[in-house]
């Protein structure tokens, strides 16, 4: 049986270059949404005995949502899983909807599953500096160590992603005060640079063997090629094991740190979020609960009623 038909196929094609075009998603946020309506359709058809054209779906009701979302449950989604694909399909039929002039009220009353957001697991500030001193010990060849810590530098000094740091060409060389990031959804920032970060860029420049490129990767693995972000991973990883520090302290913890530490020394929330590049502030604002969460933990530790 096909499980999905060509008019549902061609439609969905359509939309995720609306998404793509319009929206500015990522190349992997496009192939999570057609991945996950994709397999909605392909259940539909099996939960239907038909092949779902598009006006069969819609026509589709709240049992079937609740057949699909109770399939999804058996197959091992979890609550946030399955809320992320409830909402790719509801973003799906919104524009469908409007499309065809059909009423999408049965999939878009569906309620996503409640589950708990996790906060951001920052470091502590001496953690995140001795992290830094620690990573500096994990490679005997200087120009790779003094790589490493430049890289690092970046996600705690900058808030960068180490997409983004990874993504830096010679042409950004020496650091400039401030840089231009283009973050997820091709949206860009202006993020400033502190004289650590250059200091540690420019070491790491007059170690490289390799020659620096204007169109060529400002970081570069033993090889000479990019620098893939795995190894990053694969250093903080050795060194959090010698400082006893738990799994949650990967590069993108200094990035939560880099946000966290700016809260606690009373930045503002909204400069917070223009340096991250978050589109909305309630991604930020989770930054506020850390903080919260972490003052709570020092008062019941420190008062003298606790």
């Amino acid at each position: 049986m096909t499980l999905i038909s060509p008019a549902c196929r061609d439609a969905l094609q359509h939309w995720l270059e609306t998404r793509s075009a319009l929206a500015g998603q990522a190349g992997n946020t496009v192939a999570a949404y057609r991945g996950d309506v994709t397999d909605f359709i392909a259940f539909m058809t099996e939960h239907r005995g038909a092949p779902q054209g598009l006006g069969a779906l819609a026509r589709i009701g709240v049992p079937d949502m609740r057949a699909w979302m109770a399939r999804m449950r058996a197959d091992g989604a979890g609550a946030r899983s399955l809320a992320r694909k409830l909402s790719a399909v509801k973003s799906f039929y919104r524009w469908l909807a409007e499309r065809e002039g059909f009423e999408p009220t049965a999939v878009l009353s569906t309620r996503a599953p409640k589950f708990q957001k996790k906060l951001p697991r920052p470091l502590a500030e001496d953690a995140a500096r001795t992290m830094i001193d620690t990573i500096e010990l994990q490679s005997q060849t200087p120009w790779v160590a003094a790589r490493d810590v430049a890289v690092v530098t970046l996600l705690y000094g900058c808030g960068l992603r180490i997409s983004e740091a990874l993504a830096l060409t010679g042409r950004d060389a020496p650091l400039p005060s401030t840089l231009r990031i283009r973050g997820k959804g091709g949206k860009e920032r202006l993020v400033p640079v502190i004289p650590a970060a250059r200091h540690a860029v420019d070491t790491y420049l007059r170690l490289c063997p390799w020659p620096q490129e204007a169109t060529g990767p400002l970081f570069r693995g033993v090889r000479g090629g990019a620098l893939n972000a795995r190894s990053i991973q694969a250093v903080m990883a050795r060194a959090r094991m010698q400082l006893g520090l738990p799994s949650t302290a990967t590069p993108h913890a200094m990035r939560h740190s880099f946000a966290t530490h700016l809260l606690e020394a009373g930045g503002d929330l909204r400069a917070i979020q223009e340096l991250l590049g978050h589109a909305s502030l309630s991604t930020t604002q989770a930054y506020t609960a850390v903080n919260t969460a972490h003052l709570m933990d020092v008062y019941n530790r420190t008062h003298p009623k606790a």
